[in-house]
């Protein structure tokens, strides 16, 4: 009874679906109970009835089997019409590739050359209030992100789901639908949204000590508004690449390396790269005032609870690691470029 409102034909079959086994589960539910009470009251002792011994009655022993079994078969029915139709992306308009971080959401359109990351922007203050220092909850506490998807209205949306690290799942209750997005395999779902207006979701999967700020927010616009959209986000990306040419200094590579680490590590090393829990601090270690090559080798495969950051731009790499290293009280004074992150790769 406290779904979201369907915004799909897909979310109206499940809502349906529910409410109709809802009512086949609470007829049984009378008859059963009615007659275990209905048996108990009547015959009990205090009335007379005495205790009798009694065997086995193949009848009713093949009509509690059968009775059953069609009533299983009745309800397997629809619901495996729903399920069925939740997997049938076939002549989809729009494919968007939905990758799971710890702990956001990447999406690639891949019909239009467009690739941004969602992250939370729920004010830090609404999340610690219960510490009694925060602010009060906003109105969409949790649920809020710096980069929506941004869909069509009436158009079939396929979705492929995978992940950069742990098990994460892409679920938005309006539309009736939910995939788990696994490492290293690619699994799709698909909605067409039935109104426009902005709609939101999180992640369903427990993924980690963040799974609680994973969000997911859908914007469904009109085709126009969607077609104007992409094209400044295509602008956008035109104009921020990095030219692979570009000679770049330690400072800058500082410089962009704060932006990256902030938007990308900040969420278990820290800002001040203290770390927490199974993470590391940063600042002294090792890996971070040690020979670069192993700090290079970390970044893009991973280590224990760190996931591989092969996602990211040869240049966000170089920058990040040289920021790393250069911050926190850490001195080691050298530089990691580009080139050398593409040449680690092969």
């Amino acid at each position: 009874m406290n779904f979201q409102p369907a915004q799909s034909a897909i979310a109206h079959d499940i809502t349906n679906l529910h409410t109709l086994l809802m009512w086949v589960i609470l007829v049984i539910f009378v008859l059963v109970f009615g007659v275990m009470f209905y048996s108990i009251l009547k015959h009990r002792k205090s009335l007379g009835h005495a205790a009798k011994p009694f065997h086995e009655n193949t009848t009713v022993e093949i009509l509690w089997t059968i009775i059953p079994a069609l009533i299983l078969v009745a309800m397997a029915w629809p619901a495996a019409r729903v399920v069925i139709a939740q997997k049938d992306t076939r002549d989809s308009e729009i494919t968007i590739k939905a990758t799971g971080y710890q702990w956001f959401w990447g999406y690639k359109y891949l019909d239009h050359g467009v690739d941004f990351k969602s992250r939370l922007t729920t004010d830090r203050k609404q999340i610690d209030e219960y510490q009694g220092k925060g602010s009060a909850k906003g109105e969409h506490y949790l649920l809020e992100v710096d980069e929506p998807l941004v869909v069509p209205v009436g158009k079939k949306v396929r979705i492929l789901t995978t992940s950069n690290d742990v098990i994460h799942s892409w679920a938005m209750p309006a539309f009736g639908v939910k995939q788990d997005a696994i490492p290293g395999f690619i699994r799709d779902t698909w909605f067409k949204a039935e109104n426009t207006g902005t709609f939101r979701g999180q992640c369903s999967e427990l993924c980690g000590k963040d799974h609680g700020f994973m969000p997911i927010v859908v914007k469904v616009v009109t085709d126009k508004e969607f077609q104007d959209w992409v094209g400044k986000k295509q602008a956008e990306a035109k104009a921020a690449a990095d030219d692979p040419n570009k000679k770049w200094t330690k400072d800058e590579l500082i410089a962009r390396g704060r932006t990256v680490y902030e938007g990308n590590c900040v969420a278990c090393h820290k800002a001040d790269g203290k770390g927490a829990g199974p993470y590391p601090s940063l600042a002294g270690s090792k890996i971070a005032t040690g020979p670069i090559a192993g700090h290079l080798a970390i970044v893009l495969a991973g280590k224990n609870a760190m996931p591989a950051w092969n996602a990211l731009s040869n240049t966000e790499i170089a920058a990040v690691i040289t920021y790393e290293r250069n911050s926190f009280g850490n001195t080691a004074g050298d530089a990691l470029f580009p080139a050398d992150v593409k040449a680690a790769r092969k």
